[in-house]
């Protein structure tokens, strides 16, 4: 094989935006042989692909190589557990499900099929300043974390984007709002540099911002193995907004901010000095260390030719699939533990959840306001923007 055929399931947004990006030749030895969406006016705005009504058809096709499904959430996991048991190379986008117990078994379709390659779409981890937080924390040089602290409040959206579809900020659409739409990316980065913790105790605005049914503001309190703690603070309701991630550490304070990384490196470790020193008001000296980054990365272009690599050359994932669950998990605890007012032991009752979530979209009583046609429109024609 010198080159992949990619269908993409779902012409929204983000699958426009990677149709855009493949048909324009960004990614090399990537072509795209098929589309699957349920809107007519989708598919016509890709008239020389292959188009498809649904997932089956295009899967059953055998146009492809590989399958990026890139529909609404709850179709994450179902459609990538049948392009798996097709035999096809898959990328799921963010969220890989919505619940930790789908993304076990969408896991679990993948279990020992060799040379199968399954990854996700977490573009945020081609970015040099988090590349770089994570070798630092990783390796090391930061010594043992004590705090995190990460205000993630940048991610504003208004009403219109709210009404562009009926299925977003619904538990029935999306089960969830601000953490299994926008925050996938940061819960995934939070657990790729810091590890997983052992409990969550979070609290949830639920439609405090906009009209809508589901979080759109979210403050929670991790708790880790080894002692440190995080808190964890998003919105989509705030403007300008920040994002704002400061880790204090044995060996000084690291803080990112405004796309910079600034490094306060203690001369003598903290606990050292606090044991050692005489001083009844002294600190350690410090100094300031230079911690070059190169950009934001290839971000979703660069994992999709990872993608391509992995399947033509053997190529380690960025984004394995199998990581995916982490950040599931995390939504999960954050949501469950401010449904129950309780703090969630790690890891995670999966089906419980899956209950309590099911429970949700049953009784849900909501009603969206009407879309306008304006906005419809504007959303069904945004192919790549």
């Amino acid at each position: 094989m010198k080159t992949v055929r990619l269908g993409i399931v779902g012409l929204g947004n983000m699958g426009s935006t990677h149709a855009r990006s493949i048909l324009e030749g960004r990614i090399q030895r990537l072509e795209l042989a098929a589309v699957a969406d349920s809107s007519p006016d989708r598919l016509a705005l890709l008239p020389r692909v292959q188009g498809f009504r649904d997932a089956d058809r295009l899967i059953a096709s055998r146009l492809a190589d590989a399958v990026l499904v890139a529909t609404p959430h709850f179709d994450h996991a179902s459609t990538g557990i049948k392009a798996l048991k097709a035999g096809l190379h898959v990328m799921i986008e963010k969220p890989i499900s919505v619940h930790k117990a789908d993304a076990q078994l969408l896991l679990a379709a993948h279990r020992g099929r060799k040379g199968q390659i399954f990854a996700a779409m977490f573009n945020q981890r081609t970015d040099s300043c988090f590349r770089k937080i994570r070798e630092l924390v990783r390796g090391g040089e930061l010594g043992k974390i004590r705090r995190v602290n990460w205000i993630i409040t940048n991610w504003f959206r208004t009403e219109a984007y709210y009404a562009s579809g009926s299925w977003r900020a619904t538990w029935a659409g999306e089960g969830g709002g601000v953490l299994l739409n926008q925050c996938p990316h940061n819960l995934d980065l939070l657990q790729w540099m810091f590890g997983m913790p052992r409990r969550v105790r979070a609290f949830c605005g639920f439609g405090r911002y906009h009209h809508i049914e589901v979080e759109d503001d979210v403050t929670a309190y991790l708790e880790f193995p080894n002692g440190a703690n995080a808190v964890f603070i998003t919105t989509t309701g705030e403007a300008p907004g920040t994002s704002h991630l400061e880790i204090a550490a044995e060996n000084g304070r690291l803080v990112y901010e405004n796309d910079q990384i600034t490094y306060t490196r203690n001369d003598v470790p903290m606990s050292v000095f606090n044991r050692t020193s005489e001083e009844l008001f002294g600190r350690p000296p410090t100094r300031e260390i230079p911690v070059p980054t190169e950009g934001h990365g290839g971000q979703h272009n660069e994992i999709l030719q990872n993608f391509t690599d992995a399947i033509l050359d053997g190529k380690p994932l960025i984004a394995p699939a199998a990581e995916g669950i982490h950040s599931v998990e995390l939504a999960n605890a954050m949501l469950l533990s401010a449904w129950t007012g309780k703090t969630v032991e790690l890891p995670l009752n999966g089906r419980l959840y899956e209950r309590l979530l099911r429970k949700k979209i049953t009784d849900s009583r909501f009603k969206k306001k009407k879309v306008r046609a304006g906005v419809a429109a504007d959303f069904a024609k945004s192919f790549g923007r």
